[in-house]
């Protein structure tokens, strides 16, 4: 009886220490729900809603455009205050939006030019990225001031070599 008894008490201490060792462990969240966290997180930010994320066993890979390098780094302090991601690894491409400022810096120096040469009706002015090309003719005494007036608008070159100066 007293070997039944000790057997009985070793199987309750081993169940015991068992359960204890299962309760003890602390569960990780799912990728899914970790993912879902991440994904609900970037959405709730505009600025950063274009990264798309995978989750494997906690590591969040990130993907997609941003047009900039702090919504880059935002992007990776939000996706590391989630619960559950251990790393993250950042594929985020940093695209500037260049063409529509290029147009809009093109315009504007276009705009620019056209003010600067309208004292001048015998001289035509174009502008390609950023570069001023002047052709007709023009006063010696005039060219200065034209010259002045143009370099002010600090464009990429002016090329005066299709200008006649009289």
């Amino acid at each position: 009886m007293k070997n039944l008894t000790m057997k009985t008490t070793a199987f309750l201490v081993a169940l015991v220490m068992m359960a204890a060792a299962f309760t003890g462990c602390k569960s990780e969240p799912k990728d899914d729900a970790v993912k879902a966290a991440v994904e609900t997180a970037l959405l709730a930010n505009p600025h950063i809603a274009g990264a798309s994320v995978m989750v494997e066993k906690g590591v969040a890979t990130l993907s997609g455009q941003v047009p900039d390098d702090a919504t880059k780094a935002d992007i990776d302090k939000t996706v590391a205050a989630i619960p559950g991601v251990k790393s993250i690894v950042n594929n985020i491409a940093v695209v500037a939006d260049t063409p529509s400022v290029a147009v809009a810096a093109t315009d504007m120096l276009s705009n620019a030019v056209k003010d600067a040469t309208k004292d001048f009706p015998t001289v035509t002015a174009t502008v390609n990225d950023g570069v001023i090309t002047l052709k007709g003719e023009i006063q010696k005494t005039n060219l200065q001031k034209l010259m002045m007036a143009l370099n002010a608008l600090k464009p990429k070159k002016i090329d005066n070599s299709q200008l006649v100066i009289k």
